[in-house]
C-alpha cells in the first residue's frame, strides 16, 4: 500500500517550497522506497524555485543530494534488502546506453527525462501523487526533500551499513560535482595553478580536489569573507574577493601566464563569470563551467581570436565528468580515509519545515552547504 509522507513541493515557479502530505507508491519491480536520513540544499533546487531551471510537471517535490535507508523493496528486485543505506545519484546510470558503456554515465540517456519527474519509461506514471490521486513530479526523479521516496535502482548507489548517511548525503551531488570539476573535468596536475569562482558548497569540493591533486595554486574568488576564510581550512592557498585580484595572482604564480585551470561555480552563472574565466586562464588553458543559471540565457562574451590563438578549452562539466557507480564509493573511501572533508562543508541542521530559512541562509551567505535532517 502507497504510504505517506511529508514533503517539500513547489507548486509554481517562481515560487517557494510548502510542506504538504504526498503519497507515495508502493516499489515496482527496479524500485525501492527509501526513508530519508539527510538531504543537502543544493543550490540547483532553488534554480526550479526562481524558474531558472524550469520541470515539465508542477508540483514537484525538489531534493537531489540525499542518502537513506530502504524500507522496501520491489517485486524481482535484487541487490537490495529493506535496512540498507543508499545514496542516491542525482542523475540515473542505466549501465548499458552508449554513454554508461563508454564510462560516461554522467551523461546516461535515461537522464533525458529527469525534469519530467515520472517514471523513465512512462511519462504518464508518477510515484509521488497528492491525497486526490494527482501527480507530483520527482525532481530528478528522486525528490530527496521527503520523508519517503520510492526511486528506480539506477540511482541508488549502495554502501556500507557503518556510513554516517547525515554526512554521505554530499557525495550525491556537491562532493562529486565539486571534486570531480577539478580532477576530472579539469584534470588538475601536480603543481598547477587553479582559480575558482565561488565556493558554496559545490566550490568548496572543487577547492579539496584540486589540492588533493596536487596544484601548487588554489585561488578562490568570492565576495563573501566568511566563505574566502572556510576555503583556505580546506586547501586554498589564496582567496580574494574579485576575479581581476584572482587574475593577478594566478599571473604573479605563473611568469604572466595565468591559471592552468579556472572553474567556474557560482550560485548563478551569467556568461561574464566564463569571459572572467576565460582571460584569466593561460594558452593551452581549461575552463570548466559547472554553475548553472537561468536556462533561457545565451552567450558568452570571450574573444574568438584568443579562443583560436591561445588554444585554449571552455567545457562544460555535469556532475563533475563523474562516473557515479564507481566514483561515490571512491569519495566515501577519500572521506573515511581523511582525504575528503564533508563534515566541515556541513555549516548548518534544518528540520524538513526550516527548509526555507536554509535557502534563506544559502542567499545570505550564511552557509557552505545546509543539510536537512529527518
Amino acid at each position: 500500500m502507497p504510504i505517506t509522507s511529508r514533503a517539500a513541493v513547489i507548486r509554481e515557479a517562481p515560487g517557494k517550497f510548502e510542506i504538504t502530505e504526498v503519497q507515495v507508491d508502493d516499489p515496482r519491480q527496479n524500485e525501492i522506497r527509501i526513508k530519508m536520513v539527510a538531504s543537502g540544499l543544493c543550490h540547483s533546487d532553488d534554480h526550479v524555485v526562481t524558474g531558472d531551471l524550469p520541470v515539465a510537471v508542477y508540483p514537484v517535490c525538489g531534493g537531489h543530494e540525499g542518502a537513506g535507508i530502504v524500507e522496501s523493496v520491489g517485486p524481482n528486485t535484487p541487490g537490495f534488502a529493506p535496512g540498507d543505506k543508499v545514496v542516491f545519484s542525482f542523475l540515473p546510470a542505466c549501465g548499458k546506453c552508449r554513454w554508461c558503456s563508454s564510462g560516461h554515465q554522467n551523461l546516461c540517456d535515461l537522464g533525458a527525462t529527469v525534469l519530467v519527474g515520472s517514471r523513465w519509461e512512462d511519462p504518464t506514471s508518477f510515484r509521488l501523487k497528492l491525497e486526490d490521486g494527482s501527480p507530483v513530479a520527482q525532481f530528478l526523479g528522486i525528490s530527496t526533500f521527503s520523508e519517503y521516496t520510492t526511486v528506480s535502482v539506477d540511482s541508488a548507489i549502495k554502501v556500507a551499513d557503518d556510513t554516517p548517511l547525515e554526512k554521505a548525503c554530499l557525495l550525491g551531488c556537491a562532493a562529486g560535482t565539486g571534486w570531480g570539476s577539478a580532477v576530472n573535468s579539469g584534470d588538475v596536475k601536480p603543481g598547477d595553478t587553479v582559480l575558482i569562482l565561488g565556493v558554496g558548497g559545490i566550490g568548496t569540493m572543487a577547492v579539496q580536489g584540486a589540492a588533493h591533486a596536487g596544484a601548487a595554486n588554489v585561488i578562490v574568488v568570492d565576495p563573501v569573507a566568511f566563505k574566502r576564510e572556510h576555503a583556505q581550512e580546506l586547501g586554498a592557498t589564496h582567496a580574494v574577493a574579485t576575479a581581476e585580484e584572482a587574475a593577478e595572482l594566478a599571473q604573479s604564480f605563473t611568469n604572466g601566464q595565468g591559471a592552468d585551470v579556472s572553474i567556474v561555480t557560482t550560485g548563478v552563472i551569467s556568461g561574464e563569470h566564463v569571459a572572467q574565466a576565460f582571460a584569466a586562464t593561460r594558452k593551452a588553458g581549461t575552463v570548466v563551467v559547472t554553475a548553472l543559471g537561468k536556462a533561457t540565457d545565451v552567450g558568452v562574451p570571450i574573444s574568438l581570436l584568443e579562443l583560436t590563438m591561445y588554444e585554449k578549452t571552455v567545457k562544460g562539466s555535469l556532475f563533475g565528468s563523474s562516473n557515479p557507480r564507481a566514483d561515490i564509493p571512491r569519495l566515501l573511501e577519500l572521506y573515511r580515509n581523511g582525504y575528503l572533508k564533508l563534515d566541515e562543508v556541513i555549516t548548518t541542521e534544518y528540520s524538513l519545515d526550516e527548509i526555507n530559512q536554509g535557502y534563506e541562509d544559502m542567499h545570505a551567505g550564511k552557509n557552505i552547504r545546509g543539510v536537512i535532517r529527518f
